[in-house]
């Protein structure tokens, strides 16, 4: 039976409205997106903030590197965000040595769940390499990410972290100062003392080093150009994964790498116990307050994930997700790896690339070695998606000591199966 022409006008009206709708949608993110490039270039804008309602991280450190790269020589940009849950290393750090990758892979891999001896499982885990320098941190949807790009000639390590101190200050944080090394602690002092209350790296409850050790909330990295300085960090507000958070962090392999590059360096950490919303606000305010001397107040704009249609950001939202970009940006380093009957085996890698095998004495038989270097030279490891396969279809006749070496790999150089090309 055909339709009757009223429901057959109501369709197409219906389907009518809804494009219109869903153009008038487009058009106003396609102005937006334009609006923003042109906004932030404005040499008259000395003064910018902006908040992201993204939680893809490769979008937002795309975002992050473009206000850096775009951004006037002389303008003061402020950027929040906060990422769904990741491990985001820095620039010239070795994934093996500073993460549980084993972890990330049974979050990741289709068909695997985590053992007994893996934390509780999150759901999808990435893994992101950074372009700024810096040690590993966790991120998820209660850590407050905070960015500052500005002119490099007024640039210091602690002049923005001294601006989030006296924001959370505001808020009733007391304990929260910069310490030694531009990172925001909680110091944990039992006693209050006098204190200087205008002074941001010390609190009425500072004391010596043979107290409790203060609790770090915020990790700073940075990235300097001829003309720029970016300093972005965590803030640990409300994170719901943070007793977890030290086990995704913490490599099987660390004490078997020798390694050049970048280490981190480890600190107990803490919530603040805030509302990442309402912090979000009083950071803002801030700001605004810290630079009113500059004239306007700061122009301050929403930005997402259809700010990847600006070509520059895709182009490094694109390059964040490459296998290149995440496995061969590793220094070079030295995986010693103990084989059957305590044997010594050193593994050089290079770019994420199998470069040499040796051995440190003579108990590995030099057939087993010639087996090992035939199958592993020259080889990607984000090839290698299963140790124990992967040999196998290379090394015959196979015998259990091949099986040592294989399990050995497998616990401590997993290669996670993310996406990207």
């Amino acid at each position: 039976m055909a339709p009757s022409r009223g429901l057959g006008c109501r369709l197409l009206r219906s389907i009518f409205v809804n494009t219109a709708l869903h153009s008038r949608d487009m058009s106003i993110r396609h102005r937006a997106y334009i609006s923003f490039a042109e906004q932030l270039a404005n040499p008259a804008n000395r003064v910018q903030s902006y908040i992201s309602r993204s939680r893809d991280p490769f979008v937002n450190l795309s975002i992050e590197d473009y206000i850096l790269r775009t951004s006037p020589p002389d303008s003061t940009v402020l950027f929040l965000y906060t990422n769904r849950p990741c491990v985001v290393i820095g620039r010239n750090q070795n994934p093996w040595s500073e993460v549980n990758l084993g972890i990330l892979k049974a979050a990741t891999s289709p068909g695997r769940t985590a053992k007994n001896t893996e934390p509780p499982a999150i759901g999808d885990v990435d893994l992101v390499r950074r372009r700024s320098g810096g040690g590993a941190v966790f991120h998820d949807e209660g850590n407050l990410n905070w960015s500052i790009t500005c002119p490099r000639t007024v640039f210091t390590r602690d002049k923005h972290a001294e601006m989030v101190v006296r924001a959370l200050r505001e808020v009733g944080v007391e304990r929260a100062r910069v310490n030694e090394r531009h990172d925001i602690v909680l110091d944990q002092g039992h006693k209050r003392h006098a204190a200087d209350p205008q002074d941001t790296h010390q609190t009425a409850y500072t004391i010596d080093e043979e107290g409790p050790r203060p609790l770090k909330v915020s990790g700073s990295a940075y990235k300097l150009t001829r003309a720029r300085a970016l300093h972005h960090a965590t803030l640990l507000l409300a994170s719901p994964n943070l007793h977890i958070i030290p086990q995704y962090l913490h490599s099987p392999a660390k004490s078997s790498i020798q390694a050049k590059g970048v280490e981190s360096v480890s600190s107990p950490v803490s919530n603040i116990g805030l509302d990442v919303e309402m912090f979000q606000t009083r950071l803002q305010q801030e700001f605004s307050v810290m630079y009113r001397h500059q004239g306007k107040s700061p122009i301050i704009e929403v930005l997402g994930e259809e700010h990847l249609k600006i070509p520059e950001i895709k182009k490094g939202y694109d390059e964040l997700k490459t296998h290149d970009w995440m496995w061969s940006q590793t220094p070079q380093f030295t995986l010693l790896l103990e084989g059957p009957a305590r044997t010594e085996i050193e593994v050089d890698v290079r770019h994420g690339i199998i470069q040499a095998i040796e051995t440190k004495g003579d108990r590995v038989p030099a057939k087993m070695l010639e087996e090992l270097r035939m199958a592993l030279i020259g080889q990607k490891l984000r090839h290698i998606g299963d140790w124990t396969q992967f040999l196998q279809s290379r090394i015959e006749p196979w015998h259990s000591d091949y099986g040592v070496i294989a399990d050995r790999l497998e616990t401590l150089l997993p290669v996670p199966q993310l996406g990207g090309p």
